[in-house]
């Protein structure tokens, strides 16, 4: 399903908890050093968020994101968006979308720690709608994780993403997220192991034709 694009989207409050600690916009709080906001734009909410995760050691992680963004909000109010899914998270994906204010409880939720994978603004029944979606996961002390929030105002062509759409337009956004492990120091694999140690072998041989060479 494709909607078309057209009108203003502004984002109107935003919040991130990291590992327990919250970051909100309504406190005026900074991110920190490990986001890079460099292709995201904070008056429409546009964009992609990249979030670095780089251990000393081993351990468990959680990132969430909150976005509250308006569609429209000038000429046809807050309060006629409504919100979907498509498809099914990846494993340690959460997410949820509900109304963002005293009627919904995905900001407190965000807070404390725990989506409920829930949608409180389902097509038919419309609020004023906010979006969330995180990711808990494991690294080794070798390894470091990319996490992407993405929200755009083109549907993803695959994968699991929600949909923040206003029911007095074509007008939506597409929030989606992205979770990559990197290991620092990799075990090389059995190919690259026997290339190695032919290598190793021809420059034996070579060094061994050398001192040959040099004392006939």
């Amino acid at each position: 399903m494709s909607l078309a694009q057209a009108a203003p989207i502004t984002l109107y409050d935003w919040a991130f908890n990291v590992n327990g600690m919250t970051y909100e916009a309504a406190l005026g709080d900074t991110l920190p050093g490990n986001f890079n906001d460099d292709n995201f734009n904070w008056d429409s909410g546009i964009g992609t968020l990249f979030v670095t995760f780089s251990p000393s050691s081993a351990g468990d992680y959680k990132i969430l994101g909150f976005f509250d963004h308006e569609i429209v909000e000038g000429t046809n109010t807050f309060f006629n968006e409504y919100a979907f899914t498509t498809t099914s998270p990846q494993t340690g994906q959460t997410w949820e979308a509900d109304e963002s204010g005293f009627l919904g409880d995905i900001y407190y939720n965000l807070l404390d720690s725990q989506l409920d994978n829930t949608n409180g603004v389902p097509k038919g029944f419309p609020d004023d709608v906010a979006m969330a979606m995180g990711w808990d996961f494991h690294l080794a002390s070798d390894e470091y994780a990319i996490i992407s929030f993405i929200l755009d105002e083109t549907e993803p062509e695959s994968g699991f993403y929600l949909t923040h759409a206003d029911q007095a337009s074509s007008d939506a956004i597409f929030f989606s997220s992205s979770l990559t492990t990197i290991t620092t120091n990799p075990v090389p694999e059995p190919g690259t192991l026997i290339l190695f140690g032919i290598g190793l072998i021809a420059i034996s041989k070579f060094s061994v034709s050398n001192k040959k060479r040099k004392y006939l």
